[in-house]
């Protein structure tokens, strides 16, 4: 049973991470920096690229971010590889486990390798392959690509309200890619459901 769980584990990260390239690399080629296209009214892909964490977030220098995302995938990847041995850790914990490490590598490959196989045309250009290490950035110096945009809904702050009175609020501003959702869903299922299991290999062999 563990070790049907561990191969399940083992597929998710793979198909995260290859879905994730695939959309990725399909708009990085086929739409320019910037532009939109709308499938539904509260749905969109919109083409954007950042150097920082999930959502655009940006913290700290490139480098130091990408160095840090590989150092965390590898500390989460050998503790997962710990914690499916343990029989009284729930499915559902580990497999959260293996969603947010399938985020965090897909977007370590944008990092690692985007700046050196791709072009950074002006727009209306779209991106296309060069020759390795031919591209816009070093190693580890790529940039992040994000598409997946939902302004759910919009609305105007009242007049009479301090500092934002009279201007638009748009809900879901952020723009972020399959590998950002992942993330996110792993920790929100893993702290609603799971916080209890949020320990050491050694501290739940005592559990």
């Amino acid at each position: 049973m563990r070790r049907k769980l561990a191969i399940t584990s083992l597929l998710i990260i793979f198909a995260v991470v290859i879905l994730d390239q695939l959309l990725k690399i399909w708009v990085k080629t086929s739409f320019y920096l910037g532009e939109e296209l709308v499938i539904l009214p509260w749905f969109r892909l919109l083409f954007i690229e950042n150097n920082g964490m999930a959502f655009g977030m940006t913290i700290g220098s490139k480098l130091a971010l990408t160095l840090f995302r590989i150092v965390v995938v590898g500390v989460l990847g050998v503790y997962l590889a710990k914690v499916v041995r343990i029989p009284r850790v729930p499915a559902g914990y580990v497999l959260c486990l293996a969603f947010i490490i399938a985020g965090a590598a897909g977007n370590i490959f944008d990092c690692l390798f985007y700046g050196l196989i791709f072009n950074n045309p002006w727009p209306p250009q779209v991106a296309t392959f060069v020759e390795w290490g031919h591209g816009y950035a070093p190693l580890c110096m790529g940039k992040v690509v994000d598409m997946l945009y939902f302004p759910l809904f919009t609305f105007t702050w009242p007049a009479w309200l301090p500092m934002i009175g009279g201007t638009e609020f748009e809900f879901f501003h952020p723009v972020f890619n399959l590998a950002d959702a992942s993330i996110s869903c792993g920790i929100i299922v893993l702290i609603i459901f799971y916080h209890r299991y949020i320990l050491m290999p050694a501290e739940l062999r005592k559990l």
